[in-house]
Parts: structure tokens; sequence; C-alpha cells
């Protein structure tokens, strides 16, 4: 059985874009995400569909989340963990 999942969500020196480093791998490569319609798989396609979240980048065990400068990280953390769980825990 798997551990479960553990999230730690980290500041950037860009303040439109968080870190989240997983205890998965969820890309063997780095791989950005920009385009909700064309985003694989499904919860790069989530994480897009969340407002505020322009940016998605996934490598190794960690996924940068990049946000529109109006965007409010208190608001987009707490759904992105929930994606990610649904995703990956």
């Amino acid at each position: 059985m798997n551990e479960p999942l553990a999230i730690d969500i980290q500041a950037t020196p860009n303040p439109n874009a968080a870190k989240f480093t997983l205890n998965r791998v969820v890309a063997a490569q780095g791989t950005t995400y920009r385009d909700r319609a064309a985003a694989q798989p499904e919860w790069a396609k989530r994480l897009l569909g969340i407002a505020g979240v322009t940016q998605v980048f996934a490598l190794n065990a960690f996924i940068t989340v990049s946000k529109a400068p109006d965007g409010d990280w208190n608001t987009i953390a707490p759904q992105v963990e929930r994606v990610l769980h649904e995703a990956f825990g």
C-alpha cells in the first residue's frame, strides 16, 4: 500500500507562482500546461480550471502552479491541494 499523499507548498521568487512538492512522481519529464482544453492528464486540466490559474508545470515530484496577478493564493492553494489529493492520493 502506498503511503498517504504528502504535499509541501513552497513560495517561489515569483509571487504569482507556488511550488507543490509531492511524495510521488507526477511527471517523468518537464511538461508545461497552459491550455485547459488540450491539457492531458486530467489533473492538469482540472488545475487549469481553477479560477486564477494560468499555467501548470510538472516535473518529477513537483508541480509549479502560476496564477494571474489578481489571483489569491488563499483561495487557489486549497483547491490545488484538493485536485492533487484526488489525482494522486
